[in-house]
C-alpha cells in the first residue's frame, strides 16, 4: 500500500498522497523491530522485562 501511495504521488504530485505515504511509514515503523532482527525462538530466550 505504501508503494501505491508513493507511485500516486510521483505520478500526480498530489500532496495528500505524499502525506498519506509519510503517515503510513510512521505507523508502520513505530513499535516494530527492524526487518534484519532475528526472530525470537531461533535459539534465543526472550528477555524478561526489567522490574521497576
Amino acid at each position: 500500500m505504501r508503494d501505491f501511495t508513493w507511485h500516486v504521488f510521483t505520478q500526480t504530485g498530489d500532496i495528500e498522497a505524499y502525506l498519506l505515504y509519510k503517515e503510513m511509514n510512521k505507523l508502520g515503523t513505530a513499535g516494530s523491530a527492524p526487518e534484519t532482527a532475528p526472530e525470537p525462538g531461533a535459539g534465543e530466550a526472550l528477555a524478561e522485562p526489567a522490574a521497576t
